[in-house]
């Protein structure tokens, strides 16, 4: 099961847009990935709500893990390197 552990970059952490941009990366992906923090229970990366309750904050480090399956690994590649980004410095330039 390939897994990643990467830490949230964006400044207000991953609630809000960041949360509602990684998600819909998440569905987007050939595979079904999910997320934690610490020791608590993975949730499935697709699921806003479920997102919001881990509670990550800004440098909070959390860990994707994919089901085995074509295209795992680049899943779980493309997930992390997107929370490692400022989500927030993206919404200025989307103006």
């Amino acid at each position: 099961m390939p897994s990643r552990t990467v830490t949230i970059g964006s400044t207000s952490g991953l609630h809000a847009r960041p949360a509602a941009l990684f998600v819909a990366a998440a569905a987007a992906q050939p595979v079904p990935v999910t997320i934690r923090t610490g020791e608590k229970k993975p949730v499935p990366a697709r699921s806003m709500l479920s997102v919001l309750s881990l509670g990550a904050k800004h440098g909070t480090e959390v860990t994707l893990e994919a089901a085995d399956g074509d295209g795992a690994q680049e899943a779980v590649d493309a997930l992390a390197d997107l929370l490692e980004q400022n989500l927030d410095a993206e919404e200025s330039t989307a103006s």
